[in-house]
């Protein structure tokens, strides 16, 4: 058997449970056959945040490893400078050495120079192609930083009337596997596919939008019940574990106000994911026609939990794109964009910018606690579907094995066979921080080494069913895993002595991987003008 090409998906703000299936209402058909003819692993985790889940999976390091702790701001210290450090290896470059070509479609956001390569770019980091974003976020109709190589194109989206960078992202992808095959088939393959979708803001098409009119009626506590019960009967979720309250910020859906809207922006949120699995569906196909689906393998999953930021009205789009630089507040034809969760506008088209909210985020982490930038399950649980025909018999399987970003490096090491490098230019890198996954696609009872995970003061250690978690500046909590992942029994009063041994242990790898306490932080943040002018600085 010839080397495998790999092929690693990722999307953006989506919570666990939103595709069909991990029990979401989202039409995901090609996800579904992935999971179905591969694996599903129900406690695979990221890091709550974009930035950093993105450096940890690309270098097999955690984030303050590679100089993305928290975005990619510089906040001074080496582990916090927001560009990727020099001294680590990502994945393309670890592959080199086994002659792979490297591909990359969509995303980067570990560069703190948005106009100019400075090291951290992806052609300087590894891969042969690039075409994509280096900013976090932004209109799907008019992308900031949009760029080919090293050259800013942004203007190929204004020239294009149908452009949605969705589409193009997936297109770009799916060129890229006729374009290997026609001048590289003698070479194995890489390619790193970062979708925006489904992060705000919430654009999609009308037709897309249609296919969810009446979908999200129902509101969210009934559609959290419902998606809990489709994970249990998947297999995903233990039966005796617990739907978490809703979130105590929100009102019951039949009490809630502006309900058309609400709907809407859930539907506009279901349509961003339809739309991404309608272009994995042409990435599949194009390895179909090239001949290289059994021996490709194929990795989806999210950089975090669903997002809870709400965009208020009234925004100033100049701070917008001036402090926060995320987004075009000018339409391609010259119309102001309305930026703001403004009820009386419906989401979708170009000229708006609105997020879903707190509340629909709480579904999309169903049946979890928390969103995005917290360490409780509903932060950093993700869905993870690995497809590898000639290396995967057990189709349809599920895994209930821990894991985290960092052990795709390794997993991705263990099977093309490549070495990870001990210096980069000459310098040493740390090494590699994951552990592979490949003894459990053949061993449902495999196990790791302990979890450990910290943004922003909130932090986690995961030893095997025990798991030791805080929301900065609370005390640690503890929760037994195999009988309340819901994390709704807090045990901490019962075992002090394993909180004390479990927080020793998070002490011990906190300051070997140059983790900064969270006021030390929040302080450079301010001097910064940092965080986001939407977030509290203490949530």
């Amino acid at each position: 058997m010839s080397k495998p090409n790999v092929i690693i998906i990722l999307n953006d703000d989506m919570g666990y449970s939103d595709i069909g299936c991990y029990g979401g209402e989202v039409e995901t058909p090609n996800l579904d056959r992935l999971a179905q003819n591969g694996l599903r692993y129900s406690q695979f985790y990221n890091t709550a945040r974009c930035s950093p889940s993105r450096a940890s999976l690309m270098t097999g390091l955690h984030p303050h490893q590679t100089g993305i702790g928290v975005l990619t701001y510089d906040m001074g210290p080496e582990g916090y400078a927001g560009n990727l450090s020099e001294d680590c290896v990502t994945i393309p470059e670890a592959l080199k050495g086994s002659n792979y070509r490297s591909y990359m479609s969509g995303k980067w956001h570990i560069a703190s120079d948005l106009k100019k390569p400075n090291g951290a770019w992806p052609i300087e980091r590894g891969f042969d192609k690039f075409y994509g974003t280096i900013i976090g976020a932004g209109s799907f109709y008019h992308p900031n930083t949009l760029t080919r190589g090293n050259e800013n194109i942004e203007h190929e989206a204004v020239e294009d009337p149908a452009f949605f960078y969705t589409d193009a992202i997936s297109d770009q992808a799916a060129r890229y596997v006729h374009e290997h095959q026609e001048g590289h088939a003698d070479q194995p393959f890489f390619m790193y596919v970062a979708y925006t979708a489904p992060h705000w803001p919430l654009h999609a098409h009308p037709e897309d939008i249609a296919k969810y009119k009446g979908r999200f009626d129902a509101g969210w506590d009934t559609l959290r019940q419902e998606r809990l019960g489709r994970l249990v009967k998947a297999g995903l979720l233990d039966p005796s574990w617990k739907l978490s309250p809703r979130d105590e910020t929100q009102p019951p859906f039949t009490e809630a106000e502006n309900r058309e809207w609400l709907i809407r922006c859930m539907e506009v949120y279901a349509a961003q994911i339809d739309r991404m699995d309608q272009g994995i569906g042409r990435i599949l196909k194009a390895l179909e026609e090239t001949g290289e689906s059994d021996n490709t393998v194929v990795i989806f999953l999210s950089d975090n939990g669903g997002c809870a930021e709400d965009i208020p009205e009234n925004v100033d789009p100049k701070q917008l794109v001036e402090q926060l630089m995320i987004a075009q507040y000018k339409t391609r034809d010259g119309r102001d964009v309305r930026i703001g969760n403004d009820p009386s506008i419906m989401p979708g088209p170009e000229d708006t910018y609105q997020s879903y909210g707190t509340a629909w985020a709480n579904l999309s982490n169903a049946p979890f606690r928390y969103y995005k930038h917290w360490t409780h399950e509903g932060g950093i649980a993700t869905p993870l579907i690995v497809h590898w025909p000639e290396g995967i018999a057990d189709k349809g399987g599920i895994r209930h094995t821990p894991g985290q970003l960092p052990d795709l490096m390794a997993t991705i090491l263990e099977i093309t066979g490549a070495a990870y490098p001990e210096t980069r230019n000459g310098v040493a890198v740390p090494p590699c921080e994951g552990a592979s996954l490949v003894p459990s696609f053949t061993d449902p009872t495999a196990t790791r080494k302990p979890l450990f995970f910290e943004h922003e003061g909130n932090a986690a250690v995961r030893d095997g069913k025990w798991k030791l978690v805080r929301n900065y500046p609370a005390d640690w909590e503890l929760y037994d895993m195999d009988a309340d992942r819901t994390e709704l029994n807090d045990l901490a009063a019962l075992h002090p002595d394993r909180v004390r041994d479990m927080a020793a242990m998070y002490d011990e790898w906190a300051a070997r991987c140059g983790v900064i306490p969270r006021e030390k932080v929040l302080e450079i943040m301010k001097n910064a003008g940092e965080p986001a002018f939407w977030e509290d600085e203490d949530a």
